[in-house]
């Protein structure tokens, strides 16, 4: 690109333009100001017509050397104010060529294939659809005028439009509009994909019903007491006869030591379409106590401790098992009852303990980041923090005079990103939650086996959760079919699938795990006290690591959603990925910032891969 004359510093040629001329009247830095916005409007406009904007393979890692360098050097050419320094003038350019090629970047990585499971258009009632929030008959049947104009909302994505929503109560619809803003750091929602949730009447999303309906019934059995439940037994024979099941196994069975854990599902590269998942098992998952010692520990904070022992619900804290509750809460009203607290703060060791941890507000991530860095307790009884080292990729490991701080690299510049990742993981998740999936909460579908099994209603429901004992034993326990919440409120009102929280999980723990040595072995384990869960005690057992039990607590804070009854795994499972792939992103941009020699971050997937960053 040629600049413009006019455009040039005024000393370099005679071909300035006149001083009385509009263009030559002004000078000085805000002249500088005007050209440069011009270099740039100019570089935009080459780089649209030179195909980048239009997505063309290759055109656009091309165009952005020729249009990033033609912008640079139009810029660089202008007078500069001699009271600045050329090194901070080559800065400000510096800050131009990062932000320039980390946007042509993220644009070339292409849009993901979003298939979803069909539901919404399969059943006219919509019955495999989130519909909450929105007026229901008696049925639980949404009102089909009222899906109607919120279908047309999803379909336009604009904010008068989801206004004109009708609601059945006085909840309200969570953010869909606040998923459309555009992130300056990191990839956007559509160049992530996932696999499309489990459709209605499938063996898959039967087997999730039936692992969901189970944690609801042993929501207060203690972790450490599963080997001596009769139900706990159960459910292990149970879920290892679904056919759909796509959780942890050892053997190809599921047993004691692999019922209710974590799981993670990736799209499969291998179908374009991006309809078939990969499920794996992440490292350390299956290793020690169900719990991460991350959700254990006092968390030293500067002169302050934030409690390991939290505020714990009572046990026998179920809603939502009386129909009309259960109607109400599905047309957005507000709940009538609340959760019923322990006056004794304890340590989590039930799942119903997970469920409130995971409720709202805790410092999870942020808590990890500080363990991570404080210093071990003296006293070997009682916990401190872990010590662990910095990623050894990390270039202040290795410099003689310089230390890292809030700047780059220390642990307080990574507790800038944690937040950061967690807004950007909530854009990815909740923009394929209302544009794509829509997918039915645990709540409805449980609606839906009541009514198929209490008033006969005719709904396409696999066999294997029609004929599920612990849906037996919960008509039993509480005298309907529904599935029992933890929470009075049920679920936000959006839709399942992928999980929110779930999400959060995943972009934090890989920001963890790139700024950490994942090898570094815990030296002081602890679990509650299986008498008395006010304390914690020693855990002995096979050692326990920084990367596995970050991995650990990725999938207790997503899969402790599910303890609540307000997701599904395959919720959590798509959306840990989801966010790992976030993480990604944002590190991949924060990485091209850098002044320091480093070899990038480095660290293990939640498949077990490693990569470099």
């Amino acid at each position: 690109m040629t600049i413009d004359s006019h455009d040039r510093d005024p000393r370099s040629d005679a071909s300035t333009p006149d001083a009385a001329s509009p263009e030559g009247a002004a000078k000085g830095p805000r002249a500088d100001k005007v050209a440069g916005r011009r270099a740039f409007m100019g570089v935009a406009g080459s780089l649209a017509v030179g195909g980048v904007l239009a997505g063309s393979p290759g055109v656009a890692r091309a165009a952005r050397g020729r249009g990033v360098d033609d912008l640079l050097d139009g810029i660089g050419s202008l007078r500069r104010d001699p009271r600045v320094s050329p090194l901070d003038h080559e800065l400000r350019l510096r800050a131009l060529r990062v932000r320039v090629e980390a946007a042509v970047d993220q644009f070339e990585e292409p849009i993901a294939p979003h298939p979803d499971n069909g539901d919404e258009e399969r059943y006219p009632n919509k019955i495999g659809t989130d519909t909450r929030g929105l007026p229901h008959d008696a049925r639980g049947e949404v009102d089909l005028a009222a899906y109607r104009v919120a279908a047309r909302a999803h379909a336009s994505r604009e904010w008068d439009d989801s206004e004109a929503i009708p609601l059945g109560g006085t909840r309200k619809l969570v953010n869909p509009i606040g998923t459309l803003a555009v992130s300056l750091t990191g990839t956007t929602p559509p160049q992530i994909g996932v696999p499309p949730a489990p459709a209605l009447a499938s063996a898959e999303k039967a087997a999730e019903a039936v692992e969901v309906y189970w944690k609801a019934l042993l929501r207060d059995v203690p972790f450490e007491s599963y080997a001596d439940s009769s139900d706990v037994a159960d459910a292990i024979d149970e879920i290892d006869r679904l056919s759909g099941y796509t959780g942890p196994r050892a053997g190809g069975r599921v047993t004691l030591e692999t019922l209710f854990r974590g799981s993670v599902a990736y799209a499969d590269p291998r179908d374009r379409s991006g309809r078939t998942a990969r499920h794996v098992v992440p490292p350390g998952v299956l290793d020690g106590p169900y719990i991460s010692q991350f959700l254990l520990r006092d968390i030293p904070y500067g002169p302050q401790v934030l409690q390991g022992a939290f505020r714990t619900a009572l046990p026998g804290n179920d809603f939502q098992t009386d129909y009309s509750e259960w109607l109400a809460v599905q047309n957005g009203l507000s709940p009538t009852r609340s959760i019923a607290y322990d006056p004794v703060r304890r340590y989590i060791s039930t799942g119903r303990d997970l469920a409130e941890y995971v409720h709202g507000g805790a410092a999870s991530f942020w808590g990890a980041a500080l363990l991570l860095g404080a210093a071990r307790s003296a006293n070997p009884g009682v916990p401190g923090g872990i010590a662990a080292p910095l990623s050894p990729t990390n270039p202040y490991l290795t410099s003689e005079t310089q230390a890292s701080a809030a700047a780059t690299f220390a642990v307080a510049y990574l507790q800038g990103l944690l937040p950061l990742g967690t807004s950007r993981a909530i854009r990815a998740a909740y923009w394929q939650k209302w544009f794509v999936h829509r997918s039915i909460r645990p709540e409805a579908y449980g609606g839906l086996v009541h009514q198929r099994l209490a008033n006969a209603r005719e709904y396409p429901l696999h066999d294997d959760i029609l004929g599920s004992l612990a849906v037996e034993l919960t008509f039993d326990t509480f005298g309907s079919y529904l599935l029992p919440q933890a929470f009075p409120e049920g679920a936000p009102l959006h839709g399942s699938y992928p999980g929110g929280a779930a999400a959060i999980a995943g972009v934090n723990v890989t920001l963890l795990k790139a700024f950490f040595d994942e090898d570094h072995v815990i030296q002081d384990p602890f679990v509650p006290d299986p008498a008395d869960p006010t304390r914690l005690v020693p855990y002995s057992g096979p050692p326990l690591t920084v990367g596995g039990e970050l991995n650990k607590l990725a999938t207790n804070a997503a899969f402790g959603r599910n303890w609540a009854g307000i997701h599904w795994r395959t919720d959590a499972a798509a959306s840990l990925a989801l966010g790992e792939a976030v993480a990604i992103s944002l590190l991949r941009d924060e990485r091209r910032t850098f002044r320091e020699p480093f070899d990038g971050f480095t660290f293990t997937r939640f498949d077990g891969t490693r990569i470099t960053i």
